[in-house]
């Protein structure tokens, strides 16, 4: 009964250790930078297993708020080569190894 307890235990630290954030490229200015990352937070609560619709729901967001022409990747294990307008990418983690790339397109 203690092993149970125990796993359950350590499951809930590891959620708790990956379930902030984690930013590895932007050129974004601030304000627009701390709403995008906002946005991917609440879409990834919403949609907790559909990656998707999380990236559906930013982008929607990002070109209501932004002007149209954003594009929103949302997965694990991939790499990416974009051509972006200045000051509008972002690239971040989050969960551990959930990776998004969020720029919009000149």
């Amino acid at each position: 009964m203690t092993e149970t307890g125990e796993a359950e235990q350590e499951a809930v630290v590891k959620k708790l250790a990956y379930s902030f954030p984690i930013v590895r490229h932007t050129d974004m200015p601030d304000e627009m930078k701390e709403e995008a990352i906002a946005l991917c937070v609440s879409a990834f609560e919403k949609f907790d297993n559909n990656n998707e619709n999380a990236a559906k729901l930013v982008k929607d967001s990002m070109d209501k708020r932004f002007g149209t022409a954003w594009h929103v990747v949302i997965g694990e294990g991939f790499g990416f080569g974009v051509t972006h307008e200045a000051k509008h990418l972002l690239y971040m983690f989050y969960g551990g190894s959930l990776a998004v790339c969020i720029w919009k397109c000149c």
